[in-house]
């Protein structure tokens, strides 16, 4: 039985993951247009770990798990980067043990433990009738569970690496590529002051988007990706010519997280890998910084080349979103209260050809999208491709599969 009373009916909201400028937006758009059409919207908080660690008692304080979302509370947190419902990475279907709730431990047991039932009599406790998980493939993968299971679902598509499949465009990529360009750019004095290589190391696990695009815009001369394995020196030998022909005496590189030298694999800090498996990764800006610099000598006469070596990492994430990341979360909010007022459900919003819809949830889990190689990167520059561009999506990123 909900513990709270409704209209029309309840409509729940979280974001899941990393947090990106846009989210607040995003459920501003859901929230205000619910409570006109005399819904009622629960924020859940801390992605989905507000929905496991929920006490079903009546007197039992929530409040760090939910609340009652308003115009006023979404109006004033819309203008603004971040998520104010918090996030995470839990993954409700592999909980650790150790992460079990206290009021759940006599029932879970195991290393890993399914709460998929328990988080569906939660929801079902607080009368949601529909849910709308914000989050990138990891956060959505658990949404398609949920709709699996019979809950009602529409997901919004939110992650900095755009790689969400069957949408050209998810939330955050856009001030993403924006902080990148006003990084590099107040970075290029000192480059150019000291006759630098810069390398600097963007996110991106399993897509080069964040890399690529920016380097298109101009952030960078070459960029390495995680779809293709470089060959470090032939990135040092590009990066000495690339110096060589420049006025000011110093060249960029963007370095995806994810990207692997030629025979290796992604660097990562440790063995401890979060919820859904993914170990962190970090290191690899530093290996490159120091194997370029190694190598410079071997093309410029002898002399090693000294490196301005700078991971960019929340830099790019945080502060409030731009135009895009405005607009464009809050057209997908709406989108979502079009499909739940028409009794739709099971389906992700999506930007697609210049145009927005919705495809069927379960795209988050069926395919990949990483960045096309043999359409959109130069393997011997080691740079993006810059010709078959009539017809691509704004950021030339498309939702399907490469």
């Amino acid at each position: 039985m909900a513990n709270v009373n409704t209209k029309k009916g309840t409509i729940g909201i979280l974001t899941g993951g990393g947090d990106v400028p846009g989210l607040n937006p995003a459920i501003r758009g859901v929230t205000r247009r619910a409570l006109s059409q005399g819904y009622q919207v629960i924020g859940l908080r801390r992605g989905w770990a507000g929905i496991v660690e929920m006490v079903r008692e009546k007197d039992y304080d929530n409040s760090d798990n939910f609340q009652i979302l308003t115009k006023q509370i979404v109006e004033k947190a819309g203008r603004t980067g971040g998520t104010f419902l918090h996030s995470s990475r839990t993954n409700p279907s592999r909980v650790g043990k150790s992460s079990v709730p206290g009021h759940l431990q006599s029932s879970y047991s195991a290393e890993k433990n399914d709460l998929t039932g328990e988080v569906i009599k939660n929801l079902d406790w607080l009368g949601i009738d529909y849910l709308v998980p914000i989050g990138g493939d990891d956060t959505l993968s658990y949404g398609v569970r949920l709709h699996e299971e019979g809950v009602k679902v529409v997901a919004i598509p939110k992650t900095m690496d755009n790689d969400v499949p069957g949408t050209d465009y998810c939330i955050g990529f856009s001030t993403c590529v924006n902080r990148t360009l006003e990084l590099v750019n107040s970075l290029r004095t000192s480059a150019g002051s000291h006759e630098r290589f810069m390398v600097l190391e963007v996110f991106g696990r399993y897509a080069g988007f964040t890399a690529m695009v920016p380097t298109m815009a101009g952030a960078a001369e070459r960029c390495v990706i995680p779809e293709y394995k470089f060959n470090i020196e032939q990135l040092a030998e590009l990066l000495v010519e690339d110096r060589r022909n420049n006025p000011s005496r110093y060249s960029t590189v963007l370095v995806s997280e994810g990207a692997m030298f030629e025979g290796g694999d992604m660097v990562f800090e440790g063995e401890a890998a979060d919820a859904f498996g993914h170990r962190k990764l970090g290191g690899i800006g530093d290996l490159v910084s120091a194997k370029v610099k190694e190598l410079s000598a071997k093309f410029n006469k002898g002399k090693k080349i000294d490196v301005v070596n700078q991971k960019l990492g929340y830099f790019v994430r945080c502060g409030d979103p731009d135009a895009i990341d405005s607009i464009a979360p809050m057209i997908y909010g709406n989108m979502a209260l079009d499909l739940l007022l028409k009794k739709e459900s099971g389906r992700l919003v999506v930007l697609k050809n210049g145009r927005y819809g919705n495809v069927p949830i379960e795209t988050i889990t069926a395919t990949k999208k990483v960045v096309n190689v043999d359409a959109h990167y130069n393997t011997q520059r080691l740079c993006p491709k810059f010709d078959r561009l009539e017809g691509q999506p704004l950021f030339i990123v498309t939702g399907d599969a490469s």
